[in-house]
This record gives C-alpha cells, sequence and structure tokens, in this order.
C-alpha cells in the first residue's frame, strides 16, 4: 500500500470513487494538450483506474498509478512503472488538474515519486520524458533535480502526428530530498 506525504500533497493509491477526478484530467483537452494520448472517455478512465488498482496486488509490483491528493482531493495522478530493460530503473510520468497548475504541484509530486522511487523501492534511475513544446514540466523535472539527457526522435504518435520525447533522468544519489519529506 503506498501513501507517501510531502510538505502539501500525498501520493495514495488509485480508489474506484476517484474516476471523476482522474476524467476531470484524462477527459479534458487543456490537461491532456502535452500528453501521449488524446482527451479519454469515462469509459476509457474507468477502465485505467481499475487496472491501476489491479496492478498494486500484483506479487512482484512493476506499476504505481498513484492519485495526487491535496487535503484528500484529487489534484492530479502520478505513475511509476519499472523498467524491465533496467535494472532498478524506472519511468515516471505525471498530470496535474488545470487549476492546479503554476503552484509548484509538479516540483512535489516528482519528489513524491523520487521518494518512492528511491527511498521505498531502493531504485538506482528513474527517468521521465516530456513534449517538445511542454517547457514547463521540463522546468519541472530540473527543479526536482533531473537532468536533460536528450531527445528520443518521433517517440509518441498522438493526434495523428509523430512527436519527439525530450528526456530527463535523476540517479538516487543525485537526488536531495526536500526537508520535510519522508526518510
Amino acid at each position: 500500500m503506498i501513501e507517501i506525504t510531502g510538505a502539501r500533497l500525498a501520493l495514495r493509491e488509485l480508489q474506484l470513487d476517484d474516476v471523476d477526478a482522474v476524467l476531470a484530467i484524462d477527459g479534458d483537452e487543456e490537461a491532456t494538450r502535452h500528453l501521449s494520448f488524446e482527451p479519454r472517455t469515462r469509459e476509457q478512465v474507468e477502465a485505467i483506474v481499475e487496472r491501476s488498482i489491479a496492478s498494486a496486488r500484483v506479487d512482484p509490483r512493476t506499476e504505481y498509478a498513484t492519485a495526487v491528493a491535496l487535503g484528500g482531493n484529487l489534484i492530479g495522478f502520478a505513475r511509476l512503472a519499472l523498467d524491465p530493460h533496467s535494472p532498478r530503473g524506472a519511468t515516471i510520468g505525471f498530470a496535474l488538474r488545470p487549476d492546479a497548475w503554476g503552484q509548484g504541484y509538479g516540483v512535489e509530486t516528482v519528489h513524491l515519486l523520487a521518494a518512492l522511487a528511491f527511498r521505498r523501492l531502493d531504485l538506482h534511475r528513474i527517468w521521465g520524458a516530456r513534449a517538445p513544446l511542454n517547457e514547463v514540466s521540463g522546468r519541472t523535472m530540473e527543479r526536482a533535480g533531473f537532468i536533460r539527457e536528450g531527445t528520443i526522435r518521433e517517440h509518441v504518435h498522438v493526434r495523428g502526428n509523430w512527436r519527439d520525447s525530450v528526456v530527463y533522468g535523476l540517479l538516487d544519489h543525485e537526488w536531495k530530498s526536500p526537508i520535510g519529506f519522508p526518510s
């Protein structure tokens, strides 16, 4: 069971009653503008939440799809997936509701994912990618300590076009836990 608390936010397991809150992100054109998928339907989001709940029961667990909660309310979601091609490595991703943007919640979410990776799972390396036009996401990852590593050309097919991904990585010995984060 995952529950990691930061200064303002917490990562917790997704629950069936989170579907509407996840749909507020996954179904929103603005929120998904830079993501690797187009806005999703309620049925698609229900299936994703159900799959995420089921993945929490798999042993060994390879995926951690979590709610990003502020005062108990879901304002985003975050995912860490172990990389079968990289021992002690994982990919991360996150999305927040547009009304939560610009308040530092992205940086805190990335730090919570790093705490999960490095403190709970004893991973060595995590990495994430962003759309080239999503420079805010790049600044978010850099503020959390990630290093820009390069570009994967025509990595994602979305909205009928191939799109590059700009990749950022963080190693366990590079991460500096913010004051007050879980140890």
